[in-house]
């Protein structure tokens, strides 16, 4: 230790009584100094052991004494018991794991400052060789994984990453390494005292040389190379270069199509949309295949040098990788932020939605919607039903216009205005949509642009409109129909079919609709209405068309 027992005592002497202690606890002191590795700024962490069954809070309290920062800490010989047996029990290869180590760690490495018998009753609890050999082989199972992630991201072309998920899993081979001669202690900062304690050995002093791609002078293909090599030395088995073994799997995300757009969605609540390229890459995916193999299928379908593009599926977990045989590749940092899918900043392309599917910022896109998944189904959903409820309104205004009805043709220019506006809010996801009576003033909602300024511009003015006489119900038809399509160019739904003019129309309109209706399903969206559900169930047919 780097400070006295006597100076240790006389600070627990003043912490004791700013706590609520238990007579009789034992006390033990732990962490770096109790290591030999800490400075003048490291910690001072007292555990206080009880001899009992008691519940102690986990929480530590953290206290200023004579100078120093004093972490206190309980625990009760019963709560200890349980983290050995966790331990011993194969618990320290899930969830907590960490921490689980890291707590009977610092217990079996402490050194005793009260009730001394107490503490060697505790620490007889668990063999420091078994811990020892259980910390060894949970440092090398995550740098097998770290290493063959490196080699799964450097056969996608992604060089410098794989770089550094070598050093990371060098990092892990060497703790893994000191594990086996005694050298447990968890946090990595305290590897370099660590290596000088176990002395001069050919694999530490590699290990130095390796500990950083830029201290190495390697370039990253080399670098990545040398680590590998290092990692086997160290111990670490199962994570050489060998061709096949890196295979593609699923991540259980969908994926649907609307017309030509790809969408995928991950956990039923992130929407990423994908660019022509990316959505190549993508169709060209089989689950089981090897890397090899999955790069050649993307090349065949259009999509050369994919790896970029598949490695940006793996990091955001569209896609797995998998070493044959051994299950899925998950890498982790251990005592660091935990690991997971990359979850990107939202895409800012507007409108977010079109009736051929979410817009794309570019042919590589691989862009996550900046709306739930339920919500940007529902609002696709609404997208097509407002178009399809414009034809139905012209039909009705073109209707009494012809039969000079000039009150129901107002009303029906007016609902086309309003249904056609409904298109305009559900393309940039505002679900569920204000009243009818609202939407002109809603547009309010809506960012500023050449398209959108017009669209303002000009529903205000129709929304006023009158229809008494022949000449002015024409003029309305046409500044309706030049106003339908600036929406439908706006909205990319310009290739709409007229709904009602023609079998081959309609059909084409309910195909349109039970893209996005299957979408929704899946999501348990709100139907824009009752009958789409007969739709969905027909499989986009008419329900009661008679079979061919």
């Amino acid at each position: 230790m780097i400070l006295s027992e006597e100076y240790l005592q006389n600070l627990l002497d003043k912490t004791l009584p700013q706590i609520r202690a238990t007579d009789g606890c034992a006390v033990v002191l732990e962490g770096s100094i109790a290591e030999g590795f800490g400075n003048s700024s490291s910690d001072i962490d007292f555990l206080l052991i009880a001899d009992g069954d008691a519940d102690l809070p986990t929480m530590p309290s953290l206290l200023f004494v004579d100078g120093r920062r004093v972490e206190v800490r309980t625990r009760s010989v019963r709560q200890i018991a349980e983290q050995f047996a966790a331990v011993t029990a194969a618990a320290a290869n899930g969830p907590g794991a960490e921490d689980l180590l890291n707590r009977c760690q610092r217990l079996l490495r402490s050194f005793p400052l009260r009730e001394p018998e107490l503490v060697a009753k505790v620490k007889d609890l668990m063999s420091f060789d078994d811990f020892r050999t259980t910390v060894g082989e949970w440092w090398a199972r995550a740098a097998r994984q770290s290493i063959r992630y490196a080699l799964a991201l450097r056969q996608l072309g992604q060089e410098q990453e794989a770089a550094a998920w070598t050093e990371a899993g060098l990092l892990q081979a060497v703790k893994s390494w000191a594990a086996g001669r005694g050298e447990t202690y968890l946090e990595p900062k305290w590897l370099p005292e660590q290596l000088g304690r176990i002395g001069d050995h050919p694999p530490a002093a590699r290990y130095l040389t390796l500990a950083s791609p830029s201290a190495s002078g390697l370039g990253a293909d080399a670098y990545v190379t040398e680590g590998v090599r290092l990692a086997a030395d160290l111990g670490v088995t199962g994570a050489t270069p060998e061709a096949g073994r890196i295979t593609v799997a699923g991540a259980g995300v969908t994926t649907w199509q609307t017309g030509e757009r790809v969408h995928v969605v991950r956990g039923r609540q992130d929407v990423f949309v994908l660019g022509d390229r990316a959505a190549r890459a993508w169709r060209s995916l089989v689950f089981g295949r090897t890397l090899e193999q999955t790069l050649a299928a993307a090349d065949a379908a259009g999509a050369p040098q994919a790896g970029p593009l598949i490695a940006e599926f793996l990091r955001y977990g569209l896609v797995r990788v998998a070493w044959q045989g051994d299950g899925p590749i998950v890498p982790g940092l251990p005592l660091a932020a935990p690991a997971g899918d990359v979850t990107p900043p939202p895409s800012t392309a507007r409108p977010i939605i079109a009736v051929g599917g979410a817009t794309a910022g570019g042919a590589e896109a691989i862009d996550l919607l900046p709306v739930p998944a339920r919500r940007f189904s529902a609002a696709a959903m609404t997208l097509v039903w407002s178009n399809v409820l414009v034809e139905n309104a012209r039909e009705d205004l073109v209707g009494a216009l012809d039969r000079g009805q000039w009150s129901v043709a107002q009303l029906s220019a007016l609902r086309m205005l309003r249904f056609a506006l409904r298109g305009v809010l559900s393309s940039y996801a505002v679900n569920p949509l204000p009243p009818d009576s609202e939407v002109v003033r809603r547009l309010s909602l809506l960012p500023d642009g050449d398209d959108l300024d017009a669209i303002r511009a000009r529903a205000g003015q129709l929304d006023t409109l009158t229809i008494a006489s022949g000449p002015q119900g024409d003029a309305a038809l046409t500044a309706l129909d030049d106003f339908v399509a600036l929406v439908r160019r706006a909205t990319g739904a310009d290739r709409f079919p007229s709904s009602f003019d023609s079998p081959d129309a309609w059909r084409q309109t309910l195909e349109a609709g039970n893209d996005w209706l299957r979408l929704g399903a899946h999501l348990d969206a709100d139907l824009p209405i009752d009958e789409a559900g007969d739709l969905l169930s027909s499989g986009g047919a008419q329900p009661h068309a008679a079979s061919a």
